[in-house]
């Protein structure tokens, strides 16, 4: 096999050589190929064998070194590991006899230590002499094992100390030797390194010596070929394409001789693939220069001479200046007709066009300067700013708080508004502010806590449309409106609410509570009894009273001191009231001279009558009015659930009748029974009554005029329904109106109202309307709408003239329904007006859900305004909140001229009292209507009469 390859390489080297060649024999030419092959398998030879020797004297020297380290230092190492362990061993044994304490390590643990690091150690050595010694070792430090203390027995500490030397010795010994092992393979390696570098020194003259003779004769026969051929490659890289290359050269036969004569074929394809593209380039030329004029931008191209190379006919158009002479022209010639030519960035022309100019520097050293039109791109931006700085003064003047923010959660837009609910630096209203920045600035100004910063953020989080009320710290309320924007984005909306807030929480409390007293209203009592029946149920053997309380000559104080006083006699009343009661019972007042106490947790009757006692004690004291005396007495009916009832309108009537039965006696209280029918008797004959009454023909209008403030004009009449009683004369609507709502029959009696009212207004001027009241039980009635159709047609009274006025306790009982039924009636054209408000339930609520064309104000909040400061403020709230909402606004009860001022100022928009007439037959509307105008246009003497005047529009 090695015969065989050695035969392989041989041939091989020999046909590189060009003479293993199958082709016939030929004369052997030593080429430049052959020459530097010959050279380099010379120099090839003597390197292979010189680095060879280096090699392997190199691996020698390795080996050395790696058992040094290998062997010698780590058995080195373990062996004066061995001594400190051995050490520490005897330590360990000296204190655990000592002390009698055994350490840890234990002494067994270290003397196995001990043997490990003389068993690495004789593994690792070198030489025999020192695994010798490492076994010697090994054998003394049994020997000390074996003779050292086991029991309880006397130490021999001087056959341990004798051992202990014996192994001390055994080590050093170990360690000499292996340091001697090294030592000697440190002297070897160095002895063998000195004798390579003295080698590899001398073989290193002899190749560079024979690499000198060899370029010294290769070079002699390589230069001059190649001198020539770069001469000659110089000459055509210059353009000189007809520059030849000697003929004696290229006809050469070595390799050199190849090279030229490519060299020489190559530059006559080159020659001719230049000629072609000069052709080629001065196409291109023409087509540039064509495309350049035309385009839309100015073009002009200079030479590095400053010599105009290229002028399109845009350019000329924009500066028309230059159209004379501008081939060949040098920029400064051009600059003196039209210096804007020099000019960098937008500059405009004075033809009134906007220019763009931008230069550049050409690869010759020459320049180019492009001219766009912007004139229309400057238009857009004119009308872009316009439309910014429009966008800012709407932002800037709208009254909400405004911030926009991109999908990254960056401020893009923000307003003043936004930044002052928040007390925010204007400084964080600059586009790029992170969201996070500015909840961060909220927390700190304490405009938000850490737990409404994160309930911001998750809104943000979700990403998902909606309203919230945001409550400030400082008592401000904010209503927050979040809308995601379809680019991920999304826009908020803040609006101070503070006081639309304040006004709806007033008119609220005034919905639930009495305004001259404050104490809760009959909505309230109801809940209070719903939740007492609750608690009783939970716990039997339990239960609670309902006392009302009537007030007895009370009607006597208003008639002589007037409503102001009457008022503060009614909230001096209901504190004594509330003076009686504990804290969990309820005390409300439920009409002008009725008040109720729910008294809760009464587990006997004796309870609730023992409150009765206090009461009445309560009240027996007089009351200073003016300066004199005035004694209010009471009378108080109870009765108790369950066993009375257990609903609100069971124990009050149940109540009431008790109270009728103390009323009749006089300054003291009753309990219901099931025999107090008296009352109920004469309901019933009421009852009886009512039903003959409306075919007899019994009831009769009485109108009472409504003023318009603006106009000084008699604007409609309110009908007022009276009872003629064949035996007890006229009795008032609060006695029958009740009865008749308890019994059904005012469905058919508000009809009798409707009918006659339209056809007795319809003689009227046509300028004033008619109001008639609808009782909740009408609504209930589907009668009513075809009522009020009907009634309109048989008359032919306009259904703009008719108003009918509702109060909330109609709307309270089906709202659903009742609100049907108002749109439909609404849809006749005829006008809706809210009775009473601020003395019901929840007027806010439904002064949202139905379009009421006027708001009544209750006349108890008119006889406040003499002393009841806050009576003022109620009716200007409401004023305000008709205002607000297109609704018109009538005071009711006013009676003095500083009330009717009032009132005016208020804003109120209508007036109905006794100032101007009390309720009139209807025979005598047209004397009222003359009268009125008399006194609104004193000194007048208009040429028509006076009710005339006051339909004109």
């Amino acid at each position: 096999m090695g015969i065989k390859r050695s035969h392989s390489w041989a041939r091989t080297i020999w046909e590189w050589l060009g003479a293993g060649s199958e082709r016939p024999a030929a004369p052997l030419r030593l080429t430049v190929r052959r020459k530097i092959g010959l050279a380099f398998l010379v120099t090839a030879t003597l390197t292979v064998g010189f680095g060879t020797y280096a090699v392997h004297n190199i691996g020698v020297t390795g080996g050395l070194m790696t058992a040094t380290f290998d062997r010698v230092l780590i058995s080195l190492d373990y062996a004066r590991a061995a001594s400190a362990d051995f050490a520490a061993l005897q330590q360990a044994m000296v204190r655990q006899q000592v002390s009698g304490i055994t350490a840890e390590p234990s002494v067994e643990t270290l003397a196995v230590q001990v043997q490990d690091d003389l068993r690495i150690a004789g593994e690792r050595a070198l030489s025999v002499d020192a695994r010798r010694a490492a076994v010697a070792a090994d054998g003394a430090l049994a020997a000390w094992m074996a003779v050292r203390p086991s029991g309880a027995g006397p130490v021999q500490w001087n056959t341990l100390d004798a051992q202990a030397a014996v192994m001390n010795e055994s080590l050093d010994q170990l360690v000499n030797i292996a340091s001697g092992d090294g030592f000697l393979h440190r002297q070897s390696a160095r002895t063998l390194i000195w004798q390579s570098r003295l080698v590899i020194g001398a073989a290193t003259v002899v190749l560079v010596l024979l690499a000198a003779l060899v370029s010294t004769l290769l070079s002699r026969q390589i230069m001059e070929p190649l001198r020539a051929a770069s001469a000659a490659a110089r000459r055509i890289a210059a353009g000189e394409w007809a520059a030849r290359i000697p003929d004696h050269l290229t006809q050469s036969q070595d390799e050199l001789g190849a090279l030229l004569a490519a060299m020489e074929t190559m530059r006559s394809a080159i020659e001719g693939s230049m000629m072609r593209e000069v052709a080629m380039r001065r196409v291109a030329q023409v087509r540039l220069i064509d495309a350049i004029g035309m385009l839309r931008e100015g073009v002009l191209v200079l030479d590095a001479g400053g010599a105009v190379v290229v002028a399109n006919p845009r350019l000329v158009a924009l500066f028309p200046s230059i159209a004379n002479g501008i081939a060949g022209a040098v920029l400064p010639a051009l600059l003196e007709r039209e210096p804007l030519l020099a000019a960098t960035g937008e500059v405009r022309l004075s033809s009134g066009t906007w220019v763009r100019i931008s230069r550049s520097e050409a690869q010759d050293g020459g320049a180019i300067a492009i001219f766009s039109d912007i004139t229309t791109l400057k238009q857009r931006e004119a009308e872009l700013q316009s439309t910014n700085e429009c966008f800012d003064a709407a932002l800037t003047n709208m009254s909400q708080g405004l911030a926009l923010f991109d999908a990254q959660d960056r401020l893009r837009v923000g307003n003043p508004q936004f930044a002052a609910m928040y007390g925010l630096d204007p400084h964080l209203l600059n586009p790029g502010t992170p969201y996070a920045a500015i909840l961060s600035a909220k927390v700190r100004g304490g405009f938000l806590s850490q737990t409404d910063a994160a309930a911001h953020a998750a809104l943000r989080q979700g990403n998902l449309g909606g309203a919230f009320l945001h409550c400030l710290a400082n008592g401000r309320s904010i209503s927050i409106s979040h809308e995601p924007l379809p680019g991920g984005g999304w826009v908020r909306t803040y609006e101070d609410v503070s006081e639309r807030r304040r006004a709806e929480a007033q008119v609220t409390y005034l919905a639930r509570h009495d305004m001259a007293t404050g104490l809760p209203n009959r909505l309230v009592l109801a809940e209070r009894i719903e939740q007492a029946t609750a608690t009783a149920n939970r716990a039997p053997g339990t239960g609670y009273a309902v006392l009302l309380i009537g007030l007895h000559d009370f009607k006597i104080v208003s008639d002589i001191f007037g409503y102001a006083a009457a008022d503060d006699v009614l909230r001096r009343v209901a504190g004594r009231l509330q003076g009686a009661v504990r804290e969990v019972d309820t005390a409300a007042r439920l009409a002008t001279d009725e008040f109720a106490i729910l008294q809760a947790g009464v587990r006997s009757p004796d309870e609730a009558g023992e409150l009765a006692v206090r009461l009445l004690e309560a009240m027996d004291a007089p009351f200073e009015v003016e300066g004199r005396q005035v004694k209010i007495r009471i009378s108080v009916g109870l009765a108790l659930a369950p066993v009375d009832g257990d609903e609100a309108d069971s124990l009050l009537r149940h109540a009431d009748l008790a109270l009728q039965r103390a009323w009749a006696e006089g300054n003291t209280f009753r309990f219901f029974e099931t025999g107090m029918d008296e009352r109920l008797h004469h309901r019933r004959q009421m009852q009886q009554d009512l039903h003959q009454a409306l075919a007899r023909n019994e009831f009769v209008l009485h109108y009472q005029p409504c003023i318009d403030l603006a106009a000084n004009r008699v604007c409609g009449f309110e009908a007022l329904l009276r009872w003629h009683h064949p035996e007890r004369g006229m009795i008032s609507p609060a006695d029958f109106i009740p009865v008749a709502e308890a019994s059904g029959l005012i469905v058919g009696i508000g009809e009798w109202v409707i009918r006659h009212a339209c056809a007795e207004a319809v003689g009227w001027p046509a300028g004033i309307r008619i109001a008639v009241n609808v009782s909740p039980l009408q609504f209930a009635s589907t009668a009513l709408v075809g009522c009020v159709q009907s009634a309109l047609a048989e008359s032919g009274l306009a259904a703009v003239r008719l108003e009918l006025e509702v109060t909330e306790t109609a709307l309270l009982r089906d709202d659903g329904a009742t609100l049907a039924t108002l749109h439909r009636i609404r849809a006749l054209g005829v006008r809706v007006a809210m009775d009473d408000f601020g003395t019901g339930y929840s007027s806010l609520s439904y002064l949202r859900s139905f379009p009421f064309d006027k708001i009544k104000v209750d006349q108890s909040f008119v006889r406040g305004l003499d002393d009841a400061p806050g009576s003022a403020a109620i009716i200007r709230a409401i004023a305000g909140l008709g205002v607000t909402l297109g609704m018109r606004t009538t005071a009711e009860g006013v009676e003095t001229a500083d009330q009717l001022e009032a009132v005016r100022s208020a804003g109120c928009n209508e007036i109905q009292g006794f100032f101007f007439s009390r309720p009139v037959p209807g025979g005598q509307v047209h004397g009222v209507i003359d009268s009125i105008l008399a006194r609104l246009y004193v000194g007048a003497q208009p040429a028509v009469p006076l009710r005339v005047l006051a339909a004109s529009e």
